[in-house]
Parts: C-alpha cells; structure tokens; sequence
C-alpha cells in the first residue's frame, strides 16, 4: 500500500498529540516535526524516531500532506503556502481568523486539488452521540463551554471566541445553517489582552436562535448544550455524562466504545481522504460559516467594550 508522507507543523501540546497519531498509522509514513523552534521540533520528532526542522519550506517539499497546530494566528498562512506547496493540509481550528480568508484559503485548495480539513472534532463527538443525525431543525441552541487559564497561556494569542467558543459556533451552523441574520455578544478581558469571557446569541436564516457562552477565565469548569427541538428538547452535560432527552431520537452520551479517539478518528479521516479512499470528514468549506461567526460574534462583543 502507498504511505502517506505526513509532517507535523507545531511541536507543542496538540502537535505532539498529531505526531502521534502519524508515527502510528498503517497509512502513514511521519516525516517529523517543522517549529520555529528548532530544539522543540527535534525534540517531539526523535520520540518517533523521525528528525525536525526549523526550515518549513524544506520540510514541505519532503511530505505530501501536512498537519497544523501551531497558534491560530498562524494557522492561515502556514495553511495556505502547504496547499502551495501542493500538499494536502489538515488545519487545526480555526480554519483563519475572517471569513474573507477562509473562503479564499478553501478555494484555493479546491482549485489545487488538495484536501484541506479542519480540526472540528466535536463534530465526530456530536454525531457518534447521534445528535447530527436529528432530522429537525432546532428552535434554539443554548452552550456552555467554561474553564480555568490554559497552563502557559495557551492559546493566548487569540480571544476565547477563537479558542473555544469556536467548536460550538461549528456545531451551530451544522445544526441550524450557515446563513445567520443577526448577532449580539459582550465580553471581558481577564487575564489576557484579548477576550478570555464571551457570550454571543445568533438569530438563522432557519428561525433558529443560538446562545453560546465560553470562558477560559472560569473557576468551576462547565460544558453542557441545550438543544430544543419542536418535538422535544435534549440537555446534556458532558462532564458529568449525564442526558435528559424529551426528544423521539435516540441521543447517547456513552459513545467511548464506538469513538474511543475523537483526534485519532479525525486523523485516520485525514489519512484517507488524501490517500483517495474516502471523503474529507470535515472540508474546508464546510468550516467556514463558524469562522464567518466567530468574526461576527468578537467584532460585536469589542464594539461594546470599546464604546
């Protein structure tokens, strides 16, 4: 079988946790670890016996797909020189940081014929759970996605809406469409110089309503989703694993059998997409109404706050 030569662009937290996942795929071969810095890179890539680099233009030209997670303010640009370097690139979310260069970056991938993923694993979380398989269209969507600092500031160069709120901007538009028609949103400043508390509430072209809350600045950690459906509602929180649906639809919360590895599943779909044996489980174009909302959502919430 052809390998898929696969390099790993960040050599922090989630690219450790990416490089894993290459040096252990049948369908790969894991050509090691680009950082900018190069003792950091070296230092992931020899745990899987593979060499890193400071030189991220040389280390394009060795590997035919690459995976991204360094910080997001880097993801776009790092992003859009792979596709020219015509590799196949998974993108850690966000996918950019404007809609505008979101959509340019997924048409340029499209228009090279490269496959261009984003790291949305809540979607596989969400849909092994059952609750992407609804087949009704929510009246209202309500998030809580709270914690404490990321250790070292992680993250740190862009707000809370980027960092977290994002995933359940993703599912939002998954649920409710990728046409919203009006936004409200505040936040705060805590311990950052950009937005470490958000709350947003979208109004959809559907007539579905949205309203997302994330915290990075947050004592007590809190992560439930309240969907209310015209046939019932559905209230989960996914810390305590506990599920009260009202709902005809079968909706789970114990789905560690079947989805054991929500990164690795993602992964493993990245793998084969670029391989040609399967669809890409989260296209670029489908990531780009949440970047198109998150914009919407901070620009909103520094208008308050700047008034």
């Amino acid at each position: 079988m052809t390998k898929l030569k696969v390099g790993v662009a960040g050599a922090g937290v989630f690219g450790n946790y990416h490089a894993q996942k290459a040096a252990a795929s049948a369908r790969t071969e894991f050509m090691g670890v680009y950082d900018i810095d190069q003792q950091r890179a070296e230092r992931v890539a020899s745990t899987f016996g593979a060499p890193g680099t400071s030189d991220y233009r040389a280390f394009l030209d060795m590997c035919d797909a690459i995976v991204i997670a360094v910080p997001a303010t880097f993801h776009e640009p790092l992003a859009r020189e792979a596709v020219e370097a015509h590799c196949h690139v998974l993108v850690e979310k966000p996918l950019a940081l404007s809609g505008k260069a979101a959509r340019n970056l997924a048409d340029e991938a499209a228009a090279r014929g490269r496959i261009l993923q984003v790291g949305h694993q809540e979607r596989f979380v969400a849909r092994a759970m059952g609750v992407l398989t609804i087949e009704e269209t929510p009246l209202l969507i309500e998030s809580v996605r709270a914690g404490p600092p990321a250790p070292e500031n992680r993250a740190g160069d862009v707000s809370v809406i980027w960092d977290l709120m994002i995933h359940d901007l993703d599912l939002a538009a998954m649920m409710l469409g990728t046409e919203f028609t009006g936004v409200m949103a505040s936040g705060s400043r805590v311990h950052s110089r950009h937005l470490d508390e958000a709350s947003a509430q979208f109004t959809y072209a559907s007539g579905g309503v949205a309203r997302l809350r994330a915290s990075r600045a947050s004592d007590v950690r809190e992560r439930t989703m309240r969907v209310v459906y015209p046939s019932g509602e559905i209230a989960i929180d996914f810390l305590t694993r506990k599920l009260q649906n009202s709902t005809p639809y079968d909706v789970r919360v114990d789905i560690a059998a079947d989805l054991p590895d929500p990164l690795g599943a993602a992964d493993e779909g990245f793998y084969a997409a670029c391989l040609g044996l399967a669809r890409s489980p989260v296209p670029a174009h489908g990531a780009v109404a949440a970047v198109a909302m998150a914009e919407a959502a901070e620009a909103a919430a520094l208008a308050k706050i700047d008034a």
